[in-house]
């Protein structure tokens, strides 16, 4: 695959795949937004549905009230009884008369005489706002209170309204609403609403409509905080819903009720959850078959290089000798030489190198395949280390001396008894000189050092030649991997000898790495277990 395609194939993937990921996340928000409306909805029609039913169970405590009355009396209520139904209270010390107003007489009623008796001397007006009332509308005592409670309740449940409980229980004048809203108007909200009821009602509301998630509340009145609320109340813009509740006649009211919910992008996310999690994990299954896509590609690319630089790198070594040995065949056939036996003999001796140096070169391949599958034998004796390393520099030293290059050693570690194939060992450390000596552009300096690390020798080999860079230190491994250098062949070889190293080291539990930096030569660490 050329490079433009490569790159062309990439692109439209990687394009392909933010695309994807986009739209999840657009579905997933959207989702969001959706839930959110539809919760913004269901609460709001849980405040009405509360609002309703508090004001119901006012309506109906008023009119319970009145009842009471007319089965006492065996009358309906004038304005005298009104005012001792719902505005006079007597005090216990003084047996005075508390009469609660909010300033606002009836004289619009049909009545002729004022509702309060202003010149009572043994009556007092209070306003509510300044002293809190006694609250009626629960009952005068805890039976009462009990009794009115149970009864709203089943009203509830079986779906009453207040004006069939009060056609029920007598005839009252319709008349008397008006004597409702304005009654209770007189009353502060915390004597019109139980905070525990109210509470108790938003729960059972929003767990009947399928909201179950933390909330808080607050009754305002004209923007001003009441008592009833809960204790960690907040006003939230983004997570607070409001209803007008106990509103007058004119259908206007004074009293908000707010419900905030500080949990509700939790919540609603909570209940996108599974979604969430199979479309990333999806996003996640399409991005790694993206990656291996990619990397297969990637591989694909660059074993396709390493096939044609293999093939080049092996025509160039087998083209030499084969063409030495042509000239050598050549020249044996040659009248004039074949009667002399001395350059006879030096030519079949020229024939006979190169075929090695081919037999050789196939023999690596061979043993590069048979080290990955794992079927070649590598029995392992006890060997000294320092033994090898002489061997290996014996096997150089001629093409260092040839090329007026020096090797200097230092063989200081004091244990050097390892458990190693002497052949395969040598062949290791035989290698990476060569390497030494063909990266070294002015005559090769090599330096060997052996050191002791704990329970390991370590084989240091150092030349001054032309060095790596870091993209090649970290490849310099792989195999048929070569740096290059803009001349393919300047430097012979087809890059398996280091592949053949690191396979080497690493069946003998070692370790091998090097350190190099472009034109200050090249490093190679070489680290072997000790017998103990």
């Amino acid at each position: 695959m050329d490079r433009l395609r490569f790159k062309f194939l990439v692109i439209l993937m990687s394009l392909s795949l933010l695309g994807i990921i986009l739209i999840q996340w657009f579905w997933i928000n959207t989702s969001y937004e959706n839930n959110e409306k539809q919760f913004k909805y269901t609460v709001n029609q849980v405040l009405a549905n509360v609002g309703n039913k508090i004001q119901e169970k006012e309506k109906i405590e008023f009119y319970r009230k009145l009842q009471e009355y007319i089965n006492t009396t065996g009358k309906k209520p004038s304005k005298s009884g009104f005012k001792e139904i719902f505005y006079i209270e007597r005090d216990s010390r003084t047996n005075d008369e508390i009469i609660y107003t909010n300033k606002v007489f009836l004289e619009d009623y049909t009545l002729n005489e004022p509702f309060f008796d202003k010149n009572s001397p043994n009556s007092s007006f209070k306003n509510y706002s300044a002293e809190r009332s006694t609250k009626i509308f629960h009952g005068e005592n805890e039976g009462m209170e009990n009794t009115i409670s149970n009864d709203v309740h089943k009203s509830f449940q079986e779906g009453k309204n207040p004006d069939e409980i009060v056609k029920r229980e007598g005839d009252l004048d319709i008349g008397y609403e008006l004597y409702y809203h304005d009654v209770v108007s007189v009353y502060p909200i915390e004597d019109r609403l139980d905070a525990a009821y109210l509470e108790e009602l938003l729960t059972l509301e929003l767990v009947q409509n399928g909201i179950e998630t933390h909330y808080e509340y607050g009754v305002f009145s004209n923007g001003l905080s009441t008592p009833i609320a809960s204790d960690n109340f907040i006003f939230e813009d983004k997570n607070t819903y409001s209803f007008a509740i106990l509103p007058d006649l004119d259908n206007h009211s004074k009293y908000q009720l707010y419900v905030s919910f500080p949990n509700k992008s939790k919540y609603l996310y909570s209940e996108l959850l599974p979604f969430i999690l199979i479309s990333l994990l999806f996003t996640a299954v399409i991005i790694t078959a993206y990656y291996s896509a990619i990397s297969q590609l990637r591989k694909q690319r660059q074993i396709a290089e390493i096939k044609n630089d293999f093939i080049n790198n092996m025509t160039h070594e087998f083209k030499t000798p084969i063409a030495t040995i042509n000239l050598a065949l050549d020249a044996i056939k040659n009248p004039k030489i074949i009667s002399d036996q001395e350059k006879v003999m030096r030519y079949t001796q020229m024939i006979r190198d190169e075929n090695k140096r081919m037999h050789a070169q196939i023999e690596n391949i061979l043993r590069i395949s048979k080290l990955e599958k794992r079927e070649l034998d590598i029995p392992k004796e006890k060997t000294d280390i320092h033994e090898i390393v002489e061997d290996a520099i014996e096997h150089i030293s001629l093409i260092v001396e040839d090329r007026g290059g020096t090797i200097d050693f230092h063989l200081d570690a004091n244990r050097d008894t390892v458990l190693v194939n002497p052949t395969h060992i040598t062949s290791v450390f035989v290698n990476i000189l060569d390497n030494a000596v063909k990266y070294s552009p002015e005559a090769p300096k090599i330096e060997i050092y052996t050191e002791n690390i704990k329970d390991f020798i370590i084989v240091k080999i150092k030349d001054h030649g032309q060095g790596m860079s870091k993209q090649a230190v970290k490849r310099i491994f792989e195999k048929f991997y070569r740096e290059n250098t803009g001349d393919l062949h300047n430097v012979k070889g087809h890059g398996l000898g280091l592949a053949y190293v690191k396979q080497i080291i690493d069946d003998h539990n070692g370790q091998v790495h090097v350190e190099s930096e472009k034109g200050k030569g090249s490093t190679f660490f070489v680290k072997l277990p000790l017998i103990n």
